[in-house]
């Protein structure tokens, strides 16, 4: 591919992959004492940090987890047309993530660093994506279930929308299938968990039992 001979291309991805390897998530619990791969489920993630440090910390790592989604990618946009270098460049950012050189190439899951970049590039798949998150998350409280569910409607909805448009754009399915298969793979141990029926579901505050 053309694209790669460019080294503005290679630029991009390596924005991508320093971005995405901020552990926002460790960095902010650091800031507040403790060290958040050691509560909870020891993910750096979103999730692990609300759960640990409440919601208003939570929300704020997962804004900066999106963020860094999509910044890399508009980053590519303004300095290439090319849809390739966009969806390299987006990959690179949540491979950043998920295997942090931060952390022992270590990370999060990539679920809220993944809708920060899908968002720009497959607005549709991204938006029926979100809604299988929220939709499975609140009949089941699993988040790690809401989030398979947001990564396998991915490649459907993708397929369903170059069915319907007949815009056959490989490069943009081939993206939709990879995003699908990070996802499903870093949340293995979930899917483990889930078949065993060990997986912890969400609980609000109000929930949660109060220790003996």
């Amino acid at each position: 591919m053309p694209e790669f001979s460019e080294p503005l291309t290679w630029l991009c991805i390596l924005i991508g992959y320093v971005v995405g390897a901020t552990p926002f998530g460790l960095i902010v619990g650091k800031m507040r004492g403790i060290d958040i791969r050691e509560h909870g489920s020891g993910n750096i993630g979103a999730t692990n940090v609300l759960r640990t440090l409440g919601k208003p910390v939570g929300i704020s790592v997962l804004v900066l987890d999106i963020l860094k989604g999509m910044i890399p990618v508009l980053i590519a946009m303004a300095i290439s047309e090319s849809t390739i270098v966009h969806i390299v460049t987006a990959i690179a950012t949540i491979l950043g993530h998920n295997y942090t050189f931060w952390l022992k190439f270590k990370g999060g899951k990539g679920i809220a660093t993944t809708a920060g970049a899908m968002i720009l590039l497959i607005p549709v798949p991204a938006l029926f994506s979100i809604l299988s998150w929220i939709i499975v998350f609140k009949i089941t409280r699993y988040v790690s279930l809401g989030s398979i569910a947001a990564a396998l409607a991915l490649p459907i909805v993708g397929t369903i929308q170059a069915l319907v448009t007949g815009n056959w754009d490989w490069a943009i399915l081939l993206f939709c299938l990879i995003l699908c298969v990070l996802a499903i793979w870093k949340h293995r141990g979930n899917i483990d968990r889930l078949m065993k029926g060990e997986e912890a579901r969400f609980q609000k505050k109000s929930e949660r039992k109060a220790p003996d």
